[in-house]
């Protein structure tokens, strides 16, 4: 994909709600430290439990990095509150019911039908520091990214 977003590209600006309906701001979560988003298929399926539960496990590795994580799908608040609750979760999950998100970011599909998993490092001006794809090596996207993090 040409137009996907590079390394060194800064990241589109962007609002959603989270999972307790309050709007979260892309710019305005920037300047504390780096960003770790990542976009996921569907909460409570295998492989989206699997990389939730890892970057649950690892969070406050992320943290003690400098590191907010953020997760994104198209669910919809009140799934991903349930999600949370679920998982212990302790991050935050936007929902992006319309894939406007997911189109700014210009994740690609996986065989042309399943939005893809993809994990973006921002720093703390917005640019792209790293992007890890792959719908089947899901905990690679929790360890790869940290060891990135711990780099920056």
């Amino acid at each position: 994909m040409s137009n996907a977003l590079k390394l060194g590209d800064i990241a589109p600006d962007f609002k959603l709600k989270d999972q307790s309906g309050k709007e979260f701001h892309l710019r305005k979560a920037l300047g504390n430290g780096h960003l770790v988003i990542y976009f996921y298929h569907r909460d409570n399926t295998s492989g989206c439990v699997a990389q939730a539960s890892a970057f649950r496990d690892h969070y406050q590795d992320f943290k003690d990095a400098g590191a907010e994580v953020i997760g994104i799908s198209s669910e919809p608040e009140e799934k991903h509150m349930f999600f949370i609750g679920k998982h212990s979760l302790p991050f935050t999950l936007l929902s992006d019911p319309k894939g406007v998100v997911r189109a700014l970011f210009r994740v690609p599909k996986t065989l042309g039908i399943i939005p893809g998993r993809v994990t973006y490092v921002l720093d703390k001006n917005g640019t792209v520091k790293y992007i890890f794809n792959s719908q089947i090596k899901i905990k690679d996207h929790v360890t790869k990214t940290l060891d990135i993090i711990k780099e920056l």
